[in-house]
This record gives structure tokens, sequence and C-alpha cells, in this order.
């Protein structure tokens, strides 16, 4: 299996320059997908996705965990605490991803896709068999409120793309047209994956307000079957799914039930998984999974424990600092705290050092920087912007790295220094302005973090010796999410991921509107007019090299920022499971939840 994924993956990587290569204006005639370059890999005439199972038997179950709660069923706004199966699983779009291709849709919901010159426009032609849960069919109409709700009352996430539209419009019995401000090539994909809502199940209700009274009718093959706030969810299988035949349904929404059961921390999730309460979990930490699975499940063989590759970019998980507040808007200052961060003896101590840490946002692909000074078009790019990036940015920039000791004294003296230059000097002990003030601040956690609180543990120890006594907040998932979207924090663990596509979504993590505007993923409250430019490159290259040289200048922007303190990446997931749940392949590109609960099947006859 893992050789079939390398190949895949080689496959890939050999394909994306000539996809790229290959973008050009698009042709105005009516397509079974669409690709951010080139054209898609599949035909108009494919079976099935290259990673399923076509011939999966339904049937069976999926019971996953999760720390913490929730109090709402409406994952599409900003307000409240939701399962993350609501969003995966409980909703469609007019297209849907194939995660063996770094950026390329096929029509789910809608049966062609057409696309202007240029792709200044975009027109979906709507299935007629396609319906809501309810049996009732999916119109022109609840396409169009589902955009202009979601563009103006939903999550911020979906407010980007809408903004950009200049105009929405039926042209057709089956079909809509939306026509972009602007050159963006990619917005003709990002459109075709908003949720598509059934607009009569909300008149008469305030969409953002929207808690536990209203679990969604929507299109998607799993429906919400029963839940207790706060302790469980499950969605069980439509059996009169309207879109079961579908080629590119062929081999997904396999279970007949999809089950999550919620858990107060780490601990209590991982003792009811070995009790048989859960039967799939995924481990992040490579030092449990090699000391702790071995219990009696396994010993007999009715838990399998499954290493699966994939061609993912690290992305960016860590300690992130919020510049919105005084303390850390001085690059010293987060240089400082990094040098603190003693990551190597923190690995070692968490997870025996088994895991890579992170470098860079992009790491782990062709799209991370390079070491030492820019060249060429990434140079030609950051120079404009010279006077106003942080050091190493353009001379190259690299992770403090630490002795492996317990005191890693080097780092520490380094620290000092930084916080000097800052204005910060130990007096009596304690880290102090020039005006006497101790420099000090918050730590926000989840309750139930386990892995992150242990690691914060080490490191308070380690500022301590430096005269900086930091506080530790710990609040429960919904006060958590409810401060993180209003950046009511001071550090806090961060984790976002990025894909081999980046695009749009860029402007969400980074750009400046998410400075003041709460719901954004710019946490570190970033207002760097580098990282607004290098996203516009992004969005308007129309080569290979182009697209490349703007994504590896932004990845400098970012880790040269010192925002957050990398922690490890991921390049494998680590998923313990029922010998019964299977799985054909391993998608390149996709999120392991997102995979698992559309394509894995259960097998009464496995061994």
């Amino acid at each position: 299996m893992q050789a079939d994924f390398f190949r895949r993956v080689a496959v890939c990587a050999t394909a994306i320059p000539a996809l790229m290569l290959a973008a050009g204006i698009a042709s105005a005639e009516p397509k079974h997908g669409i690709a951010m370059y080139g054209e898609p890999a599949l035909p108009p005439d494919f079976e099935h996705l290259p990673y399923v199972n076509p011939d999966a038997p339904k049937g069976g179950r999926l019971v996953v965990g999760e720390v913490g709660s929730f109090d709402s069923l409406n994952p599409l706004v900003l307000k409240g605490s939701t399962p993350w199966l609501m969003r995966l699983i409980a909703y469609e779009s007019l297209m849907g991803r194939s995660w063996d291709e770094p950026f390329t849709l096929y029509c789910l919901l809608c049966e062609t896709i057409e696309t202007g010159p240029n792709r200044s426009w975009v027109e979906f032609t709507l299935r007629e068999e396609a319906r809501f849960s309810d049996g009732s069919p999916v119109t022109v109409e609840d396409v169009m409120w589902s955009y202009e709700t979601l563009g103006s009352e939903g999550h911020p996430r979906y407010q980007g793309a809408w903004g950009a539209v200049e105009k929405m419009e039926q042209t057709g019995p089956r079909k809509v047209r939306f026509t972009f401000e602007g050159d963006n090539r990619e917005l003709a994909l990002v459109i075709g994956l908003r949720p598509i809502l059934k607009k009569a199940q909300w008149e008469d209700r305030e969409f953002a307000d929207s808690g536990l009274d209203v679990a969604p009718i929507s299109t998607a093959p799993y429906v919400v079957d029963d839940f207790e706030a706060g302790r469980f969810i499950s969605l069980k299988r439509d059996p009169d799914y309207w879109g079961a035949e579908l080629p590119f349904m062929q081999g997904q929404a396999n279970l007949d039930e999809i089950r999550m059961e919620m858990f107060a921390d780490g601990t209590a999730l991982f003792e009811a998984f070995k009790a048989g309460v859960l039967n799939s979990n995924r481990e992040f930490n490579a030092e449990k999974w090699e000391t702790q699975y071995d219990f009696p499940a396994v010993e007999r063989g009715e838990v399998v424990k499954s290493v699966i590759p994939h061609g993912r970019p690290s992305g960016i998980r860590g300690f992130v600092m919020n510049t919105r507040r005084g303390v850390f808007e001085d690059w010293r200052v987060r240089d400082a705290l990094l040098h603190a961060f003693n990551f190597e003896y923190i690995n070692e101590t968490v997870t025996g050092g088994r895991q890579p840490r992170i470098t860079s946002y992009f790491s782990n692909s062709q799209l991370a920087m390079r070491e030492g000074p820019a060249e060429g078009r990434v140079r030609e790019l950051l120079e404009p912007f010279a006077d106003d990036l942080p050091p190493g940015a353009i001379d190259g920039y690299s992770l403090p790295e630490g002795d492996g000791s317990a005191r890693n004294r080097r780092n520490l003296r380094q620290a000092l220094r930084l916080m000097e230059e800052a204005g910060y000097t130990v007096q009596d002990g304690v880290m102090k302005d020039a005006q006497g003030r101790p420099f000090t601040f918050e730590i926000l956690l989840q309750q139930g973090g386990g892995e992150e609180q242990s690691m914060i543990d080490i490191y308070v120890q380690a500022l301590e010796r430096i005269g900086i006594f930091p506080t530790i907040e710990t609040v429960d998932k919904a006060q958590y999410v409810q401060k993180t979207s209003n950046y009511d924090f001071d550090m806090t663990n961060y984790w976002r991921s990025v894909s081999l596509s980046p695009g749009t979504e860029q402007r969400l993590y980074w750009g400046a509107q998410g400075v003041e505007e709460p719901g954004s993923y710019n946490w570190m409250g970033m207002d760097q007019p580098a990282a607004e430019a290098m996203i516009d490159a992004m969005l308007n290259a129309e080569s290979q090299e182009g697209f490349l040289a703007a994504t590896r200048a932004l990845d400098r922007v970012l880790t040269a920022g010192r925002y957050v303190i990398p922690l490890y990446q991921y390049p494998v997931s680590r998923i313990a499971h029922a010998k019964e749940l299977q799985f054909a392949n391993a998608p390149v590109y996709g999120d392991w939840y997102d995979w698992q609960a559309r394509t894995w099947w259960w097998d009464d006859t496995a061994d």
C-alpha cells in the first residue's frame, strides 16, 4: 500500500509543473470538473476517485472521540462550538474535491461547470436529480440564498470569496452564474465549495444565532440522528441519499453510522478507546504510539495499527504570539521567546525525539522557502518591502537550535541579549522594562490539552530562569473558541493546515483584515503588506516559477516574522482502529478526518 502511495506522489509531483505551465485562458464550454492549472486528471467518464474502493460494502460504524464539548449544530457561523463532523460530512457543495490532485474539483450537486475568459465568471448547471434529505429538490433559489447568507451572515471564512463576487444571477432553469471583480483564477474553484442550504428551513429563523435547535436539512449522505449536548453526536447514512449512483460518490459514504463521543481530556479519551468504547483513534505522539499501544485488544489483533504516509505540507503548529498585545509587538521579544523554548529537549521528553520539527509554514514540500539568502524571483518579490521586513526574510532565517540539554544555556543567554535590545533587563530576578514594570503574559490553553500542557510546563520553567513569569489560563472548549475567535489571548496553541495549492484562503490566514475582524485565522495579528503582496502574486501567477516564487516568498515573511514557536510535524498519520474498519488507498493530499469518514468501510470478515 505504501509503495502505491509513493508512486502516486511521484506522479502528482511530476504533473504539478506541467499543469501549472499549461495554465491559460479557460474555454467557455461546460465541463465535468475544473483544475487550478491545466485540466482535471480524471476524464469525463471516470468511474470513481482513485483512492476509494468502489465495491466497498455498506454497513458498520465509525466511533471516534474528541476532547471538549459542543453547544451548536451549525458549523457555518462564528457563534458556538460544533463537532468537526458537522462541517465535514453534514453538508455538500456544488463541487467535490479529489484529494489525489493539488486542487481539482469535480461536479457533485452541479452537472457541469463553465468558465469565461481568464475565469472572470463561472456558471454551474444543477443536477436535476439533486435532493435535500427531506426529498425536496435543490433549486437555483436555494443555491443563491446559500451564497448570499453565508457571505453576509456566515463564518468569516465564507466572506472573502463572496466579497469578490460582482454579480450572482440565475441564467437558466438550473443555471447560476457568478461574475468576479479583479483577477483571481482561483475564485472559480473556491466558489464551488460553499455548503448548499435549504432556504425554506431558515425562514423565520436567525441564521447567525442558530445553536442546538436546528439540525441541518442538507443534500449530504449523512444526517443528524441523535445527540446529547456536550456528550455525543451520531450521524446516520441516509438510505434515500440522492447521489448514491454518482461516479464521484462510488466508494464513499460506506458506513451506516459515524459517531463522535466527547471527553474531558485526552487521557479519558484514550482509556475509552482501549476499552472499546471508540473503534478508531489517531495518535499524534510517536513515543506514545511505540510504548502505549500494547493493550490486550492490540495483542489479540482486534485493533490494528496503521501508519499512513501523506504528501501534505507541514502547515504551522505551535504557540502563537498575539501581536495585538503590546507585549509581543517587538520582533526581538518574539525572537527571545523562541530562543527560550527548548524544542530539542521538549521533543525528547514528550515524543522520545521521534518527530521532526516544523521549520517553516510549508516545510515538507516544494513550496517551502529555501535555506540561505533569497535569490532570483523570490528576492525580486521581497525587495520592495525590505525596509519593513523582519531580519532574515531576505538574507535567510532558521529557527534557533538548542543543545538538547535541559539547561539550554546558550539560547537562554541569547534570549537575555534580545530582551535587553528590546528594552528589558532582569531586576531583582524579574524581567522588567525601563520603568520597572514586569514583563509577563498569559498562556491560554484548552482543558484536556495534555501534551501541550506538558510542553508549556517545561517552557515556563525555562522562562522563569530569565526572570519571566507567565500565567496559565485553562478554559473549556466553548470558552476557548470564543476567546480565540475574538483574539482574547496573549499566547495560545495554534494549528493551521496548508495545502499544495495555497490561494484565496491565505487572506483569511494572514491577511490584514483579520487584525480587527473577529473569526479569521490570523491569530498572530500580523499586518504585513509584504504578505498581502505575496498572496496577490500567488493568485495571479501564470507559471510554475511564478507560483513557487510567490509561495516561497510568503513563507519567508511568515517564518522570519517569528510569530509562532513551531512544534513538530506529522509526515505520517498514525491511526489505530478496529480490524473491521478497512481502507483502500490514502489520498496524497487529503486530511485524514475527511478521508476516513468518507471512504473507509466495515468488513465483518476481516482477519
